[in-house]
């Protein structure tokens, strides 16, 4: 019989590397907690149940006519851009989040366990994904009961609801930098605002390009979010698949291969 020979503590050999299917493992934990966090304190669901009903009634209600001749006319226009805004706005509230974890000091504790360094952000990150899909529900289902009906049929929807919560997700890795690097949660969210509001306003997500400025309609050609709300439409009402899709998950690909590494190393180097 063999005898099992036990190493001491300072015989053994230690390594700071962690596996790819690890990491994963790791992330999955953090996103469970994550999600536990949200069972406990469900008021953190407010801004994903509310704002999606609110803003879908006001600017349809706003703007229909105006815009499409009626309310009818404009929803095909308006739902697709109320998703991709909510959404993508909701994304904020990561960043937000991180910072008042780190604040408390939550993510101490996590750098001191033998876990991947990636996994408490990307634990985080996922587990807002769920905020993402309510989000995306929320908003179908509002312009569901106003009349709107996607050409594109139920197959077609659901891509383009998962499609917006894949950019959505990359993006929020955007503003966990930001939550990062801040000093304090209200610092997080001005930051925020201050770079997603242009963006979506100056979108095609609410009035057509050709109704704008000439100056401003190269901006809006090229913005980010008019992309992926052409996307949006385009799958939902036509049940078409152009190159908008796949510039908007290139566009998450570059966001996520830039911001994650800078997001993990500023969390390492302030934790």
């Amino acid at each position: 019989m063999k005898s099992t020979v036990i190493k001491s503590p300072a015989d053994r050999e230690l390594t700071n590397y962690v596996s790819f299917s690890q990491s994963v493992r790791n992330s999955l934990t953090m996103a469970y907690r994550g999600l536990l966090k949200i069972r406990r304190t469900p008021e953190q669901l407010f801004d994903v149940t509310l704002q999606p009903i609110l803003f879908t009634l006001m600017f349809t209600y706003l703007f229909g006519g105006a815009i499409s001749g009626d309310v009818k006319s404009y929803l095909p226009v308006i739902i697709p851009g109320i998703l991709v805004q909510t959404v993508i706005t909701t994304s904020i509230v990561t960043g937000v989040q991180l910072r008042e974890d780190m604040d408390k000091g939550v993510f101490d504790r996590f750098k001191s366990l033998p876990i991947a360094r990636i996994a408490p952000l990307a634990g985080a990150l996922l587990a807002d994904t769920i905020r993402y899909t309510i989000a995306t529900v929320l908003t179908f289902t509002m312009g569901f009961i106003m009349g709107y009906r996607p050409n594109g049929g139920l197959g077609y929807v659901v891509i383009s609801g998962l499609l917006v919560i894949v950019c959505s997700w990359a993006i929020s890795w955007i503003f966990a930098f930001f939550g990062v690097i801040a000093r304090t949660a209200s610092s997080v969210q001005g930051i925020s605002m201050i770079v997603l509001f242009p963006l979506t306003f100056l979108s095609n997500a609410f009035v057509p390009v050709k109704t704008l400025p000439d100056w401003l309609q190269w901006f809006v050609k090229f913005n980010p979010i008019s992309h992926l709300v052409t996307a949006v439409r385009d799958l939902a009402n036509n049940a078409t698949i152009g190159w908008d899709p796949a510039i908007s998950l290139i566009g998450a690909a570059v966001i996520v291969a830039i911001f994650a590494p800078l997001t993990v190393r500023a969390y390492m180097r302030r934790t």
